[in-house]
């Protein structure tokens, strides 16, 4: 039988600084081939994690492997990764290819060689006949592009990104995004890339790892942390929800605030204190008494309080008797518009909604 070797391996790592801890005894296995994103908002320890991977910082505890080999105390030098900074880090006084060939140099590549495999890598990222300009002659997304063919000319087991698209401007950031995916399946390294866009990591990742305050909550692809979060951070931090607050009444149903009863299937144990996660594109709207029957058990009558219109779709915010709910729909030339004041139910699939426990609100 074949044993497969994971590209990272991470197993009871803590990183301390002081009395701080950066990273809490997470366990995590990366996959070799796969785009892996870290995601979490500033501060939950995501680039800690990454810096470690790279050999930037070193574990304070815990085991931290590089297919199979232990490198929790290597240097950077000694480790098969690369890495990508935020802010491309080139070598101002270099061009293109000078700076791209650099790291074959220092390793004592002969210098045709190097040049050689730079023109590749070059072509590679399409920044072919741009060799001779300087970082300041390039554009931002073209400067992302050789900081890449820089870390990937060494051909590094696992390539590490570390926000790498913040700078850019949001269209250019859209571009890039496919380019970088595309980039990897054809080189077919692992990538690990840190990020705090949703957006990014949902687009971009084979699977997905959510950290808050140096815990790891939750890996898995972009559906399942979308369609299942695993606790209240998780399902408010991936993509728009709305979280209604709820008593569990038995495995079926549960209460809201206002003592409606919903269906709602669920794991947890009467009397438990839980949140729904409901997502505004799986809500419907229209009139009071159209509710279809089959929808009966999961309906709530309110009030628009507020109507955009965003081209592709109609966000409505509904306010029942003890929240907010928002609502988006298919923006169609047919589509019914409901103005703000208008009585109207929503409804939605028994599947659509999700219940988490409730850990505290906000972030």
């Amino acid at each position: 039988m074949t044993v497969t070797v994971a590209a990272v391996s991470i197993e009871g790592v803590t990183k301390r600084f002081g009395s701080v801890v950066a990273v809490d005894a997470i366990d995590l296995a990366i996959a070799d081939g796969e785009f892996f994103a870290m995601l979490g908002p500033s501060g939950c320890g995501k680039t800690t994690t990454l810096r470690m991977i790279a050999g930037l910082e070193f574990p304070t505890e815990g085991s931290l492997k590089i297919f199979g080999e232990e490198v929790g105390t290597l240097p950077p030098n000694r480790r098969p990764v690369n890495t990508v900074f935020q802010n491309y880090a080139l070598f101002p006084h270099m061009n293109v290819l000078d700076n791209v060939s650099f790291g074959l140099r220092m390793q004592g590549t002969d210098k045709r060689d190097a040049n050689k495999q730079a023109r590749e890598m070059i072509d590679l990222v399409r920044l072919d006949g741009m060799e001779k300009r300087k970082p300041n002659q390039l554009s931002g997304g073209q400067q992302q592009r050789v900081a890449l063919a820089r870390a990937l000319v060494n051909k590094p087991k696992v390539l590490l990104l570390d926000e790498p698209l913040g700078a850019l401007d949001l269209k250019l950031r859209q571009d890039m995004q496919y380019e970088l995916k595309s980039l990897q399946r054809e080189l077919g390294v692992s990538f690990v890339f840190v990020t705090h866009d949703q957006e990014e990591a949902l687009t971009m990742s084979d699977r997905i790892a959510v950290m808050h305050d140096g815990k790891l909550l939750q890996v898995g692809t972009a559906e399942e942390l979308y369609d299942q979060p695993v606790n209240r951070f998780v399902a408010d931090f991936i993509g728009q929800t709305n979280l209604i607050d709820a008593t569990v009444i038995d495995d079926e149903m549960i209460a809201l605030a206002n003592g409606t009863k919903l269906r709602a299937p669920n794991p947890y144990s009467a009397g438990t204190k839980v949140a729904m996660s409901l997502r505004p594109e799986s809500i419907s709207i229209g009139h009071v008494g159209d509710v279809p029957a089959e929808f009966e058990p999961t309906s709530l009558t309110g009030t628009v309080a507020d109507m955009n219109y965003l081209g592709h779709s109609h966000v409505y915010t509904v306010n029942v008797d003890w929240m907010p709910l928002e609502v988006r729909t298919a923006a169609t030339p047919t589509s019914v518009r409901f103005e703000p004041g208008s009585e109207v139910a929503i409804w939605w699939d028994r599947r659509s909604d999700w219940v988490v426990p409730d850990e505290g609100h906000g972030l």
